[in-house]
């Protein structure tokens, strides 16, 4: 059997890891859907569809599962949102989440869904592990080692610093500071 899992993943964490490990004891093979996987460079979004398939790649290699990387850009027209999934992904049997309107989208199209419990979802969500690398706080320890390895290779700290930041420009122009070209020129 095959399953169907869904998220921005902005980042990969130990909340979607639980889900998949736990997921992995129902199914043979599971399509992870990136989400908003044509969104970036924002405090929402801050990582590549590219760049969070390395996370999940890397973090799931540890299962023994087939998984299917598939990234999913949002076309904004949910009545048609589950043929788009159905047209970018492999054939799946069950589809899990928890988000009410994606719930309702599925079961609508006639798929069964499987809802589970959160993670420690006071710890493990996205917008407060943002948060946490914005301000310099402690983060490592609610993804998998191999997404901080891939944060850290993509200088993504520096990046969501840079964006979060709505007067960066007024601050390069202030201290007389260039502004950099490319992320290779960010300071680590």
């Amino acid at each position: 059997m095959r399953g169907f899992y869904i998220g921005r993943f902005q980042p990969y964490h130990n909340g979607h890891h639980s889900m998949v490990e736990r997921i992995s004891e129902e199914v043979d093979e599971l399509v992870l859907g990136i989400g908003s996987a044509d969104d970036s460079h924002t405090t929402h979004d801050p990582f590549t569809a590219g760049e969070r398939i390395m996370m999940i790649t890397k973090a799931v290699a540890e299962y023994d599962l087939t998984t299917y990387v598939v990234p999913l850009e949002d076309i904004n027209r949910n009545a048609v949102w589950v043929s788009h999934v159905e047209s970018m992904c492999p054939d799946f049997d069950v589809a899990y989440s928890n988000n009410p309107l994606v719930v309702r989208l599925f079961e609508e199209a006639g798929i069964e869904v499987r809802q589970s419990p959160m993670f420690d979802r006071d710890r493990l969500e996205g917008s407060e592990i943002r948060q946490r690398m914005i301000d310099d706080e402690s983060w490592r320890d609610r993804v998998p080692s191999s997404v901080v390895e891939v944060i850290e290779e993509i200088h993504g700290i520096k990046r969501l610093q840079h964006v979060s930041d709505s007067d960066s420009l007024e601050r390069y122009a202030a201290t007389g500071e260039s502004v950099p070209e490319s992320l290779d020129d960010l300071d680590d």
